[in-house]
């Protein structure tokens, strides 16, 4: 999707359409742009960039506090009708999708058939644009769908595959970031093609068992199969983060928040069935820099106050005073899932008490019913998590025209 949730702001909202735009958490808070209108990019605004950053390319910039929901349920509606063409589909984010059309393309015309038919879909439907790239595989085919935005149709076939990796500079493949890049412009490698040609064994003694990989992206190779998205992958960790309003050294004020996070980590983990025991913490002091760190329980939790009692012990020997407090972050790795049902969590008063708890704030909002020391939480980021998935929907091929059932109600919204 091009500049998603600032398009779907601008098509909510007719007046700030044409107008540069950046959708944030609280524009009056500390937060950052979640995203750019293509209006605000050209004057050089970009994801994860601050306000103030923002303001000063760009003064005229309105921002917009982010609506999740709606943004669920507009992904929602579109993966939909995704699977109305094929049913191997991909979600890679909550704007970004795979879709292998081998087997049924043919129905719509071909490959590019397909690629009209989204467009005019989310045209009539939304309103919204997308750039679509085609390609032998999934490597390709998001590198061809950036190259023409906004509104791009690209594809490359097998044969002009060696041509292209000559043009592009290596940070243009996905995976490959800053620090990367400037480890291969060290070995004399700037674009995807001289990746490719480098000796394979030089990239492994360099990189490990990375550089292998490195060496096929290089030759445009990828033969990871487009996941279905009824197949759910394994959920490694669970986590949130929150950046301050004001830098801060007030321990009760660190303490809540660590309270907040750790108790909407542990929903989350009840709401999927999920435990864990390795709780970790990221702290960000004032200066940007970060400290991170982790500890391992002999048992599995989905108790927020376990985890934050985890999590506070991490602060105490992390924390370097007097030094200001800008983010803080809690999360849990080292899942299982359904542990209840072993007999492991049978402690009846507190699992009842945690499903009813759960209930009412699925009910009437997140924190409407929380511990005495959340009596005023502190509000957290409205941000979608980058891991954010749709649950699976029932029934073969739905499709969005005709299910008046499709809703964001049966997707899950996170912060991060």
């Amino acid at each position: 999707m091009d500049a998603f949730f600032a398009s779907v702001e601008q098509q909510t909202f007719p007046f700030l359409r044409g107008r540069p735009i950046g959708v944030c958490g609280d524009p009056d808070g500390r937060t950052v742009i979640a995203a750019a209108s293509y209006e605000a990019k050209r004057k050089g605004v970009k994801t994860a960039m601050t306000l103030p950053e923002a303001r000063k390319l760009c003064p005229e910039i309105i921002l917009v506090s982010g609506n999740p929901a709606k943004y669920v349920d507009t992904s929602t509606r579109i993966l939909a009708f995704y699977a109305t063409i094929t049913d191997l589909v991909e979600v890679f984010s909550i704007d970004e999708a795979f879709l292998d059309v081998t087997n049924s393309s043919h129905l719509f015309g071909g490959p590019e058939g397909v690629a009209r038919r989204i467009k005019q879909f989310l045209k009539e439907q939304f309103g919204l644009t997308c750039s679509i790239g085609i390609a032998p595989n999934k490597l390709l085919a998001k590198l061809v769908g950036e190259l023409n935005k906004p509104d791009g149709l690209t594809r490359v076939r097998r044969a002009e595959v060696p041509a292209l990796m000559e043009k592009l500079d290596v940070q243009e493949l996905c995976g490959i970031g800053p620090k990367t890049t400037a480890k291969l412009n060290a070995l004399g490698i700037r674009t995807c093609a001289e990746l490719g040609r480098h000796p394979e064994r030089e990239l492994v003694r360099i990189f490990g068992v990375v550089g292998a990989h490195l060496h096929r992206m290089g030759l445009g190779e990828d033969d990871a199969p487009v996941a279905a998205y009824f197949h759910e992958p394994p959920t490694k960790s669970m986590g949130h983060s929150f950046t301050l309003e004001r830098d801060t050294r007030d321990p009760a004020l660190i303490r809540q928040h660590l309270l907040q996070l750790s108790e909407q980590v542990g929903r989350r983990l009840r709401q999927d069935g999920y435990a864990g025991r390795t709780v970790s913490l990221v702290l960000r002091y004032s200066d940007f820099s970060t400290s991170i760190r982790q500890r391992s329980r002999r048992d599995f939790i989905d108790d927020g106050y376990h985890i934050y009692s985890a999590a506070l012990r991490l602060f105490e020997e992390l924390y370097k005073p007097p030094r200001l407090v800008r983010l803080l972050g809690v999360s849990i790795s080292g899942l299982v899932r359904n542990l209840r049902q072993t007999g492991i969590f049978e402690e009846g008063r507190r699992t009842d008490l945690f499903q009813a708890l759960d209930l009412l704030n699925n009910r009437h909002g997140e924190f409407s019913v929380s511990r005495a020391k959340l009596y005023k939480p502190a509000p957290g980021p409205r941000v979608i998590s980058p891991a954010w998935r749709p649950k699976p929907r029932p029934g073969p091929n739905p499709d969005p025209r005709s299910d008046p059932n499709t809703s964001g109600s049966e997707s899950r919204e996170e912060r991060t």
